[in-house]
């Protein structure tokens, strides 16, 4: 239990924090205000309660707009923190259920606070530590669960009934606005009208999509310029609509008149902006081209957009030709040459002739068990000698951060005591806070580069170890991700020659492995780059021993 210094005479003063929260952001902002009038109240209730404990209220913890159907937020694990880090006696709470709202929550919030050594007090309920106080928490929780679980369902059955109606259960799209009227009787009135700035733009989208001339890209394009833009808010400007954002507004049957609710769809009561007929128009122009471009799609490689020509650098493209007898034979064309970009006269080269290639180009790069014992003992050879000099500076870093521990509990007790004021110790918090990010980071960055390092290579060399095998039994979608992760480039010559550039680690441990011996030298003259591995059509560069040379060292 956390206590100030005692005050003469005085009993010491107990110290707490306060946890407000309001479920909706209408109930955090009502009244004009940032708080609305939910929060000074339960603020000043809880300062009562504080008062009729003999306690401070040392720090407040407020969640505004935020639902306690979960524990997820930011005040409450702002606060959860704190109370861990600081040695406070209560927690105070206008009612359970301004914590939490289902048993498991309260639970997990309950637990926290009683390791921490903090006792729960609820401003307007009768809840202690003794057994029947513990009851009534249980009692509380239990119901707070069942209101918000209840409220949910009502809300649903609500939600149900409206789109009965033909209301909207949502916020009205773009080309709409949400309004609020009253009735005759003084009740409020939520309903949709048409928003006469932005629905004779959306009107002219789907008409001009609807011509065939046009893409998506485009439309949103001409939109941009003719001035559509969102509908502000307090919180986000207007701005000019994403491509996505604009494909499910293509989409939306609300502009018809129907309201697509939980996949299913329901006449709306609103007024349609676009006629059904120019709708289903603008769908079945969209699903065409969707087809069509799935039929594209269809045509994808494994080294489709990886391989580039020797001759020019450019890169090559997955082309198709069909003979007289309607046979399709595959090719990888030099976009340069294609594109009459370059004068480059690079053959096609058959697809089954690329694959064999960098299919080839894996038994270079397989290293045999002992090669892989041999790197791998080099890998922790140089981790333990580079780590060696820094054990001091992460004993430094940890005395340091317990050096500042020390100093943030004796400034907190100093200001308790009133022996300084709250913005010199708001200062020297803010620095002690700074200087502990500081050492945390530079202390996990010595774990991550000491252990994620070291198990990074040794992964890497483990790969290798089956490289030819798993390459060769793996899926194109494997392979594709094999490609990506071992190479930066793969180029293939006008004599059918693939020259493969290692991406890192790879490049390194494959100069490494090569480094050793008469034939690792013979190796490093043959290549223009230690990082370049070559594979040809008629011969390879490497054989059956793959990246291991025959030297009995690395």
């Amino acid at each position: 239990m956390g206590v100030t210094a005692d005050h003469g005479d005085d009993k010491p003063v107990l110290l707490a924090v306060s946890y407000l929260r309001v479920s909706t952001r209408e109930q955090a902002e009502r009244g004009g205000t940032e708080e609305g009038f939910s929060i000074p109240a339960q603020r000043e209730a809880n300062h009562r309660k504080a008062d009729e404990l003999g306690a401070r209220i040392i720090r407040e913890f407020v969640d505004a707009g935020e639902s306690a159907r979960s524990a997820d937020r930011d005040g409450l694990q702002e606060m959860l923190a704190f109370i861990a880090a600081t040695r406070v006696t209560f927690c105070i709470v206008h009612k359970l259920d301004r914590l939490a709202r289902n048993r498991a929550d309260d639970v997990a919030i309950h637990q926290a606070l009683i390791a921490a050594g903090v006792t729960l007090i609820s401003a307007t309920e009768s809840i202690d530590q003794t057994p029947s106080g513990m009851l009534v928490h249980g009692i509380m929780s239990s119901i707070a669960e069942f209101y918000s679980r209840n409220l949910a369902t009502e809300v649903t059955k609500g939600l149900t009934q409206k789109i009965a109606q033909g209301g909207t259960p949502m916020r009205a799209p773009i080309g709409y606005l949400n309004v609020r009227k009253t009735d005759d009787n003084g009740r409020e009135v939520r309903t949709v009208e048409v928003d006469p700035e932005r629905a004779p733009l959306i009107t002219w989208a789907f008409e001009h999509y609807a011509t065939g001339e046009t893409s998506v890209t485009g439309l949103l394009r001409d939109l941009t310029a003719r001035g559509l833009l969102t509908v502000p808010t307090p919180k986000r400007p207007s701005k000019p609509l994403g491509k996505n954002t604009l494909y499910k507004l293509l989409t939306n049957p609300y502009y018809a008149g129907v309201i697509r609710y939980k996949g299913a769809l329901h006449p709306g009561a609103h007024e349609p902006i676009v006629e059904p007929a120019l709708f289903d128009q603008v769908q079945s122009l969209l699903k065409a081209r969707t087809a069509k471009a799935t039929r594209h799609v269809q045509h994808a490689h494994h080294l489709k957009g990886l391989l580039h020509c020797g001759t020019c650098g450019s890169r090559m493209l997955l082309d198709f030709a069909t003979n007289p007898r309607g046979t399709t034979y595959a090719y990888f064309i030099c976009s340069g040459r294609a594109a009459k970009k370059t004068n480059c006269t690079r053959r096609a080269v058959p697809v089954a002739v690329a694959e064999r290639l960098v299919a080839d180009s894996y038994v270079s790069l397989t290293i045999s068990d002992a090669t892989y014992q041999r790197l791998a003992a080099d890998v922790d050879a140089a981790f333990d000698k580079r780590n060696t000099g820094q054990d001091q500076e992460v004993a430094d870093l940890t005395a340091n951060r317990a050096r500042l521990e020390a100093e943030s509990d004796k400034l907190l007790a100093a200001h308790f005591a009133d022996a300084i004021d709250l913005p010199t110790l708001k200062r020297h918090q803010d620095r002690i806070r700074a200087g502990l990010a500081d050492i945390n980071q530079r202390l996990a960055e010595h774990s991550e580069h000491h252990t994620g390092g070291r198990a990074f290579l040794h992964d890497s060399l483990r790969v290798l170890t089956d490289a030819r095998r798993a390459y060769a039994h793996s899926g194109d979608a494997d392979r594709r991700l094999a490609n990506q992760a071992f190479y930066t480039r793969l180029d293939i010559t006008d004599d059918e020659q693939l020259r493969a550039r290692l991406a890192e680690p790879f490049a390194t441990i494959f100069r490494e492995a090569h480094d050793g011996g008469e034939e690792g030298k013979v190796a490093k003259r043959e290549h223009t780059t230690s990082s370049d591995v070559a594979c040809s059509r008629k011969a390879l560069w490497v054989g059956d021993a793959g990246l291991e040379p025959t030297t009995s060292s690395v």
